[in-house]
């Protein structure tokens, strides 16, 4: 067996590891993640590792996703004296490889990535940056569309939505309202608070759906894409549901804890909500859809960085070693997060559990999008999010297009500035 295998849940200490409250051992690996409830994962991982690296270490230290952030920015910045396997959105992590704080990946780890029978295409993209690999894929976050079947079989619906035309309508018929025509259970819950980064997000999914993106690529530089009809079409669906039609409203319950105490009849989330769903809510009636074009799709990488190059060696085997299918399908089928390893065999788990099933069996036209691997891509998420919170809330908007035009137009060219400083606005 591995020497040890230890969890050390840091709540809020960002601090902890850094100022040397918490010490570590020559041979230890340490796990940085921001999921905690991949904890059991990991651990089943080092256990396989334990005839190769029987005096090993494998301690993995989960944490929540905020506090992960900063912990790792950080650590990087300080420098880690441990063999660190960091747990990455690609785009988060091109912040500290174009700044030389993540090395790229040995020789044996970039033919692993490479090879296109263990990933697609956009899963080797996006732990590469500028052709090199830094990072071994592992999992991802993708959205799907959960609905309450009770909900739509009162409401007369059969089946989910499939065009944005028929959201809207679903969502109308579903909202549920007092006396005085206030809204009680919302028709779809839509993301209207909370961090920056998330609002952008799920309103970009929305704008994909019509065609659009938040950011065009040309080249190797890029441009606000959405003051158009395209992110017109998306901006008018919010506020009209917002302020218009009111079939949500900002006060309401949102997300998945709405949907499992029944506060909501549609929402947009990702696997990870099945799971979930099923210890707090396991007699709610629900099925999954795939939305109308595709999806966003945020993979998860592992990286390596600090300690001796032994250290160094056993990380980067543990993060091929998490790839193996049996901790794959472990992984869907305990925690729900969908794994980007090609050619494994997830037929078990869809068939125990259909809602996994528009998450992995999908058309062969659906197309995914992520955020690209710039840096500035979190200060454009967050600025655009508070014109998307002003706009959602302002009734003056309804009905109105030029004026929504020109709320788009405006964080545009915020978009555009934030590029151009950067040194990759498209021209």
């Amino acid at each position: 067996m591995t020497k040890s295998i230890r969890s050390r849940a840091l709540k809020t200490a960002v601090g902890l590891l850094l100022a040397g409250t918490v010490t570590a051992n020559a041979q230890d690996v340490v796990i940085w993640g921001g999921f905690p409830e991949l904890t059991g994962y990991y651990e089943r991982v080092a256990e396989s590792l334990s005839g190769k690296y029987p005096d090993l270490n494998v301690i993995v230290e989960p944490i929540g996703l905020r506090d992960h952030e900063k912990r790792v920015a950080l650590g990087l910045s300080s420098g880690l004296d441990d063999a660190t396997i960091l747990e990455l959105i690609g785009s988060t992590a091109n912040r500290y490889i174009v700044n030389d704080l993540i090395q790229p990946a040995p020789e044996g780890v970039s033919t692993f990535v490479n090879d296109d029978s263990n990933f697609e295409a956009f899963f080797q993209e996006t732990a590469k940056v500028n052709g090199t690999v830094y990072g071994v894929p592992v999992f991802r976050g993708q959205g799907a569309l959960f609905y309450n079947t009770d909900m739509l079989a009162a409401a007369g619906l059969e089946g989910p939505p499939t065009t944005m035309d028929e959201y809207d309508e679903y969502a109308a018929k579903l909202t549920q309202r007092d006396a005085d025509g206030n809204p009680t259970v919302s028709g779809w819950s839509l993301r209207l608070s909370g961090g920056g980064g998330g609002i952008a997000e799920k309103f970009w999914i929305n704008l994909h759906q019509y065609g659009g993106t938040l950011l065009e690529k040309d080249g190797d530089n890029y441009r606000a894409g959405y003051a158009n009809e395209h992110g017109l079409a998306a901006l008018k669906q919010y506020v009209d549901a917002v302020s218009g039609v009111k079939t949500v409203t900002v006060e309401m319950p949102a997300d998945a804890a709405a949907f499992q105490r029944e506060q909501t009849a549609m929402f947009i989330r990702e696997s990870w909500v099945i799971g979930d769903t099923a210890k707090k809510a396991p007699d709610l009636n629900y099925k999954t859809a795939v939305l109308p074009r595709g999806s966003i799709a945020l993979p998860v990488n592992l990286y390596v960085s600090g300690g001796s190059d032994e250290a160094q060696t056993a990380a980067w085997d543990f993060a091929i070693a998490a790839n193996e299918p049996e901790h794959l399908i472990w992984m869907l089928d305990n925690v729900g997060w969908l794994p980007n390893r090609s050619g494994v065999d997830y037929s078990g788990v869809v068939a125990a559990k259909p809602q996994f099933g528009a998450f992995v069996d999908l058309p062969e036209d659906y197309v995914f999008f992520t955020l690209p691997s710039i840096e500035p891509i979190n200060e454009i998420l967050t600025r655009f999010a508070a014109h998307l919170v002003d706009a959602y809330a302002d009734e003056s908007l309804v009905g109105n297009d030029a004026a929504m035009l020109e709320v788009l137009k405006a964080s545009a060219e915020e978009t555009n500035k934030i590029l151009n400083r950067a040194g990759i606005l498209a021209k």
